[in-house]
Order: C-alpha cells, then structure tokens, then sequence
C-alpha cells in the first residue's frame, strides 16, 4: 500500500521453484516492479508474508535482513552503476556486504576479490573495460557490468527489473543471454521483469502476468496467446516482435 492509499498489489500469492526463471509481464503500473521490490524489501510490504529460502523476509531484523540481501543479487533497469568509478570498482561492490564496513570506506578489496570480479567480467565479455569510467560505457554494457556485480554476492536469487527495458532489441538478447546462463549453468533462480511476450517465451521457463496488483495469468510460455496477451495488455495492444 503506497500513500493515499494506493494498492499496488493486492491477493498476490505464488511459490517459486529453485532453479525457475520466471518472467513477469505487465502494463507500467501493474506492480511488477513493486513485486520484485517486496522480495527483498527494497520497499516495504504493507501485509503479508514474503518467504526466501525458508526465511521470512517480512518478519527479519535489520541484522538478519543484510544476511538474506547477500544471497539475493538486484539487476536494475537503468544499471545503477557509479558512474564515476571504474568498471572493475563497481563489479567490486557486488561484495560490499561480505566485508567490514571500514574496508568499504577504504576502498580496499582483496586481492582475491579482485581476481573474482575479473573473472565476472570475463563471464559478460568485458575484461578489457575493467578500467574504464562506468559513464563511459553503451547501455548493454553498462547492464553486463549489472550482471557481473550481481555475481559477486554468489546469489541464490537474481532480481531482474526490466533489465533491457532501455537496450536496442540485439543488446537486449544478448544482456537476457548472460541472465539465461547463469540460470541454466549456475542454477541462479531468476524473477526478471519484461514487456515482450516474445523474450518472456524465448527466456522463461514460466510466466507470471500481473494487471492492476493481481495475477491474471500463471503457466507455461506456450500457454499464453495473443488472446491472452490482449486481455493483459488491452485489446489495442500490438507487439514487435524482437528476434
């Protein structure tokens, strides 16, 4: 519940499979965002119960919070990065929760930090940007260095909010690649934000479909058809498919 009393969500309940990749979809304004923020309580649930793991999210202490927070890596839709720092540092402060808080105000990581953070970048193909400017880098880019940072926490859970919402429709696939990878390779579960049916049926394993705070649909990518994908998005809705 926001204030005036907007509710963003309303009766949402469904139960994630380690090993998922979910896709959600939805108009703006649906709540998939606010979905994915409640996860990890980057906004606060004004009801309910939010259940990672087998910790309860909702209920958790600010100490235990940060605990759960390191297993759970974000993607956001506009990067996020410092700009100003290196690629290399941002990668870096993927393992900010893991170390001591003066550490972090020095700046210092281990050298074996370090050689864990060049090795993500060399899992998203960028190695030979850990040095430069984060400002200096394209949009996909940017998003891969997103991707390499959310590495660094060893996550059991990746959040993905509208990871290409701003990318051209080839970065796109490539950047939904990387986050398939991790899925498939690494066993990383995956709830990731998007509005094309045609990249939720290419990445998803299952698609969750939210209008106006509630689920309208829940099932297979095969399952969900123009019909369907009308009824969520409005009759008028027409998609470019992005291949």
């Amino acid at each position: 519940m926001y204030g005036g009393g907007t509710r963003a969500l309303s009766d949402v309940s469904f139960e994630v499979a380690r090993g998922e990749f979910l896709i959600i979809i939805g108009l703006s304004g649906s709540g998939k965002s606010t979905l994915l923020r409640c996860i990890n309580r980057l906004i606060e649930p004004t009801s309910g119960r939010v259940v990672v793991a087998g910790h309860d999210v909702t209920a958790a202490s600010p100490r235990q919070l940060r605990e759960i927070r390191r297993k759970i890596g974000m993607i956001f839709q506009q990067f996020n990065l410092v700009r100003r720092a290196s690629v290399l540092t941002n990668v870096l402060t993927g393992r900010l929760g893991y170390l001591p808080p003066a550490w972090a105000l020095a700046n210092y990581f281990p050298a074996a930090l370090v050689d864990r953070a060049m090795a993500n970048l060399e899992r998203v193909g960028i190695p030979e940007k850990a040095f430069v400017r984060g400002d200096a880098l394209s949009g996909g880019q940017q998003q891969r260095v997103g991707i390499a940072r959310a590495l660094m926490q060893e996550p059991e859970l990746i959040l993905a909010d509208e990871p290409v919402a701003s990318l051209d429709p080839a970065t796109s696939h490539s950047v939904l690649r990387y986050v398939e990878e991790l899925n498939k390779r690494d066993g990383i579960t995956v709830l990731c934000c998007l509005h094309f049916l045609s990249l939720a049926r290419r990445y998803g394993t299952r698609i969750l479909a939210l209008k106006a705070g509630q689920i309208v649909f829940d099932g297979h990518p095969n399952d969900i058809n123009d019909a369907r994908f009308a009824e969520i998005y409005g009759e008028d809705a027409i998609e470019v498919e992005i291949r």
